[in-house]
């Protein structure tokens, strides 16, 4: 999918988009491939105030350069576009998983970190503190379920195609606050 088309595919599911700066040049690829692209992985940021957490997404920090994602979901349900290609946000994660995310099988436990997920994820970030306290509005579920369907119905894969940070990454707790067999279940409807 080029930018875009993802652009595209995000404003046709209903989605309010905030395109952020050279967001369609903006990337990692001097880093590694971006592709072949098999899935989208949400987050939480751990950050609070949309200005500021779009802006860290963007421009990454010391130890790691941005941009973080593609899209950073803020809690008023917008979506705002940081980059385009591979993005630092997925790490290394389970090739098991990678492999049930391409068939659309459930997902085996994430136990061992040996591929690349850079290459193979869109990456939503999602404005909330993760902290299990900090509220998901319902405008920001919303966006994460219109965000990941977009993306899915683009490329004709189904919900399970969608997974978390935490069934990618042994240690990862995100995104925490709402479970995503919930918001695979609300992708599935969408989809239908």
């Amino acid at each position: 999918m080029s930018a875009s088309s993802f652009l595209k595919a995000l404003k046709a599911e209903g989605l309010t988009v905030v395109e952020v700066g050279d967001w369609r040049d903006h990337n990692r690829n001097h880093k590694g491939p971006w592709g072949p692209v098999h899935g989208v992985m949400i987050h939480h940021t751990v950050t609070r105030g949309s200005a500021a957490t779009v802006e860290i997404c963007r421009k990454g920090h010391e130890s790691l350069p941005g941009p973080l994602c593609h899209g950073v979901i803020t809690k008023d349900g917008r979506v705002h576009l940081v980059g385009y290609g591979r993005a630092n946000h997925a790490g290394l994660g389970d090739d098991d998983v990678l492999r049930a995310v391409i068939a659309e099988k459930a997902l085996p436990r994430d136990n061992e970190a040996n591929t690349d997920g850079n290459r193979h994820f869109y990456g939503f970030e999602c404005e909330n503190l993760g902290d299990g306290e900090d509220p998901w509005p319902a405008a920001q579920l919303d966006a994460i379920e219109r965000a990941a369907a977009a993306v899915c119905r683009h490329h004709g894969w189904n919900e399970r195609s969608v997974i978390g940070h935490l069934e990618w990454q042994p240690g990862k707790v995100d995104p925490r606050g709402f479970t995503m067999a919930s918001m695979r279940e609300r992708i599935r409807d969408r989809l239908k």
